[in-house]
């Protein structure tokens, strides 16, 4: 279900601005009392793995909003490849008994949260000029591919440029033009025409990579709101 499906996730719907949320310690551990019910068996994920943890989704979804469908995209091939969540790995290898797995699960939500609030400050940091008002078009492309290397960066670094990170990569990019004020079809195209087909998994760009990427972003993003 695509409401679950955490690649398709867009800024407006992740954006720590508009969805607000606080987990203390306190509140984490209720949190976890009210997800561990909703745990499968370790003999229901073997059965059923890829579905197994829907009602956990279901239930973070309702509760927080749809940004918090990322809590378990963990890094490489797990229950959704290519993401940044360490602690949780996949259903097969991360439910054990419903406490101990439920506090973990609460961890990964955290991490992933964490994640979006580190991307909105570097959002903020990358920013162009147009966020004061200076046209698009008379922005310097020189912010747009100074922004690219080091999304792109640090994206193969949190992924640790494993099985998918690429697509998780270009989500990113994404989110990043929707909160320069690009709205999402056209994000889509410049993203599609710098990366092209040039991030691979298991492999972390390199330096020659990344420049193109970045400098075909800049040209791509320059003249179009």
């Amino acid at each position: 279900m695509s409401e679950l499906w955490a690649r398709t996730l867009t800024w407006e719907e992740v954006d720590p601005s508009r969805h607000p949320f606080e987990l203390d310690e306190d509140a984490a551990e209720a949190l976890a009392g009210l997800v561990a019910p909703l745990l499968p068996s370790p003999e229901a994920v073997e059965e059923h793995w890829w579905r197994s943890l829907d009602p956990v989704t279901e239930f973070l979804v309702n509760r927080y909003g749809r940004w918090a469908c990322g809590w378990n995209w963990s890094v490489g091939e797990g229950d959704t490849d290519g993401g940044i969540v360490d602690v949780w790995c996949c259903a097969r290898h991360s439910v054990t008994t419903a406490d101990t797995t439920a506090s973990v699960a609460v961890a990964a939500l955290l991490q992933w949260r964490h994640w979006i609030e580190d991307l909105a400050e570097r959002f903020s940091a990358l920013a162009s000029p147009s966020h004061s008002a200076v046209p698009l078009s008379s922005v310097d492309p020189w912010h747009w591919e100074r922004a690219c290397t080091r999304l792109v960066t640090v994206v193969a670094d949190k992924t640790r440029a494993e099985s998918g990170w690429y697509g998780h990569c270009k989500q990113v990019l994404g989110w990043f033009l929707a909160y320069n004020g690009i709205d999402e079809e056209r994000a889509r195209e410049i993203v599609e025409s710098a990366v092209g087909g040039r991030f691979g998994s298991w492999t972390a760009p390199d330096v020659v990579v990344v420049d193109t990427v970045s400098s075909r972003f800049a040209r791509s993003v320059d003249g179009n709101r």
